[in-house]
């Protein structure tokens, strides 16, 4: 029975896998077309994503000799981009990517991850070579160090990922395995030194940034809402790289790790430290003061080193008995292909490669299969597609439209109904103070019990604090109609979005009438799905503050927002749109006011080759 119950968990944690593959299919659909995007200077404006074939390397970069590289036999030269800016260090700065090493009196080693040229710490082949020299030169041989924290000198950030675009720069993607091989020798040859490797954690550790981790002997991370752990790399076709296949496990059992790398979802500091990912959970204030205390009861032994999370004799019965194995891997693969229809590789060769492992557990053997299969899902076609996707869709969080013109702290929103209620939830949750307006108390009531009740399910499942929640509530002011007090919210408004039924009188009456009472910089937008923007905004008094918002339902789980502006759009409310929808956390693309805007627009002659395919079928 215990057998059973395990293994239907697994097929149920590993069902995710199809919303994360069908939104990127999406994603690449929408962003796929060319004909609907909205032009500026002649040219389109939007993203247009596409698989890429080339990218240059991170533009910061710290120039390595030969014979700095030759100070390691394990060194492997990473390829030099001519396009990018040399570093010259000084005394207050010796590393490109590294603050300089402190040495704590107890003579443990602080190591911070610090790229200045990036908002947020990525792993890449250059950092590898640049923590090489670090080692070298201020750790290997230091008698002093006896134990060594690595983490960042960022507020809110450990490291975000791999930077994947070391990989697209590389033609043929086999010359990856030689680099990936010099970056796991590294990681092995940190150990050799003898002393205790603590990896303190505050913000998202993901993709290389948790792999970095896990060679570590002990994690601690804070308890941050921006905290995040996870091995993202299913969702761009390939696998975890660094050694992430075979370590993860080690930690936190197969079940956990498998359901970790097929889905790519992102763990939570509390669910981190319950299931064995992390040692310890600590305020961000005291995170590197724990760390070095942790370092130096690891180097004098009163701490002892991690070993992953005990198993029940449930676990222990799937994931230790020749049987349970076999079944655990026949439903992993069961679901593997019902939700991808065979259509994605990475996730057969994350399987593969930890099946590998288990029946390689000693030497190398099991890295060189991980990196070499690392490097056959980089050259598939799948991998580049998706690759082409999350470099879109980080381009799409920019645009050439400069600064917002007035801070945007109050949001009106007009329409309580599941849209309104949505566009509410997303907006408080970002911290802006929220007008939800609706014609009685009951309507309002409604769109309240809809947003507590989402918020509640968040908090049951520990996706969201008591804390945050109630901070969250008070950033919701309701309003009705017969609420005299609603006119003097809204002469403060600096945006308001329109949700109402699509009824274009009615959306000319309510732009008339936020005119009258909002201020001079306030920007309207409707989020109409059909009436073009241009017609809602004929006849207005400031018709170059209207845009069109078009999100989709349910709001809170859609992350495609359409920006739709008319000719007279101003360049200072596209910017107030953009800067609004890209902290909801939306993926904004930006579209021409045509009929159906954009997304519409391709479903229709989707929908009728559906229907005729159908009527062809039953003849």
């Amino acid at each position: 029975m215990m057998l059973g119950r395990s293994l239907a968990s697994i097929s149920k944690r590993s069902a995710v896998l199809r919303s994360s593959v069908t939104q990127r299919n999406v994603s690449c659909a929408l962003a796929s077309k060319n004909g609907f995007f909205s032009q500026q200077e002649g040219k389109k404006t939007s993203t247009n994503i596409r698989p890429m074939t080339k990218m240059p390397f991170s533009s910061a970069a710290v120039s390595v000799s030969d014979e700095d590289s030759a100070q390691n036999k394990y060194v492997q030269k990473t390829p030099t981009s001519v396009q990018e800016a040399v570093f010259l260090p000084t005394a207050e700065r010796k590393y490109a990517f590294f603050q300089n090493v402190e040495i704590t009196p107890d003579g443990i080693a602080m190591i911070r991850f610090d790229n200045p040229a990036k908002k947020v710490n990525t792993i890449s082949f250059k950092v590898k070579d640049e923590a090489e020299k670090l080692w070298a030169t201020e750790i290997e041989n230091n008698s002093d160090v006896k134990g060594v924290v690595f983490t960042s000198g960022k507020p809110d950030g450990f490291i975000a990922g791999a930077d994947i675009f070391d990989i697209q720069s590389l033609e043929n993607k086999e010359d990856a395995v030689p680099l990936i091989e010099s970056a796991t020798n590294f990681f092995q040859h940190l150990k050799s030194k003898g002393v205790p490797l603590v990896c303190a954690i505050n913000g998202p550790a993901l993709g290389g940034g948790l792999e970095w981790a896990l060679w570590c002997d002990y994690r601690i991370c804070t308890d941050s809402p921006k905290t995040k752990l996870g091995l993202p790399e299913v969702k761009l076709g390939l696998l975890p790289g660094f050694g992430g296949t075979q370590n993860l496990h080690k930690l936190v059992g197969l079940q956990k790790a498998m359901d970790m790398m097929l889905t790519g979802k992102d763990i939570r500091p509390a669910q981190a430290k319950k299931m064995g990912l992390v040692d310890l959970v600590v305020a961000p204030q005291s995170l590197e003061q724990v760390a070095i205390e942790t370092a130096k009861g690891l180097a004098d032994g009163t701490i002892k080193k991690s070993t992953g999370k005990k198993k029940s004799l449930q676990d222990k019965l799937v994931e230790d008995t020749s049987l349970g194995r076999h079944f655990m891997w026949k439903t992993i693969n069961d679901m593997v292909q019902k939700n991808t229809n065979g259509h994605y590789p990475s996730p057969f060769a994350i399987i593969e490669a930890v099946k590998y492992g288990l029946e390689h557990p000693k030497g190398d053997k099991k890295f060189k299969f991980e990196r070499e299969s690392f490097a056959k899902l980089a050259a598939t076609k799948e991998s580049e597609a998706l690759i082409g996707i999350f470099d879109g869709m980080t381009r799409m969080k920019k645009h050439s439209y400069g600064d917002v013109a007035h801070p945007i702290e109050k949001v009106a929103v007009l329409g309580s109904g599941l849209m309104g209620s949505g566009i509410a939830q997303v907006t408080a949750e970002k911290g802006y103070e929220v007008l939800l307006k609706d014609r009685d108390d009951s309507a309002v009531a409604r769109g309240l019990s809809y947003i507590e009740g989402n918020w509640d399910k968040k908090e049951k499942r520990r996706r969201m604090t008591k804390f945050q929640h109630n901070i969250n509530s008070s950033n919701i002011i309701p309003l009705t109609e017969n609420m005299e007090s609603w006119k003097k919210q809204f002469s403060s408004a600096d945006l308001i979005i329109e949700a109402v039924f699509e009824d274009i009188d009615l959306k000319r009456k309510i732009v008339a009438q936020c005119e009258e009472l909002t201020p001079e910089h306030c920007v309207f937008a409707t989020n109409t799905s059909a009436i073009p923007i241009a017609d809602i905004a004929a006849g207005a008094q400031r018709p170059e503050q209207i845009i069109g918002m078009h999100y989709f339902s349910p709001v809170p789980q859609m992350p495609l927002l359409e920006i739709i502006p008319h000719e007279g759009t101003s360049d200072a409310t596209k910017a107030a749109a953009f800067s609004v929808g890209t902290k909801q956390g939306k993926t904004c693309i930006e579209v021409k006011d045509v009929p159906g805007f954009y997304v519409n627009r391709c479903l229709g002659p989707f929908l009728v080759e559906v229907r005729l395919w159908s009527f062809s079928e039953k003849s």
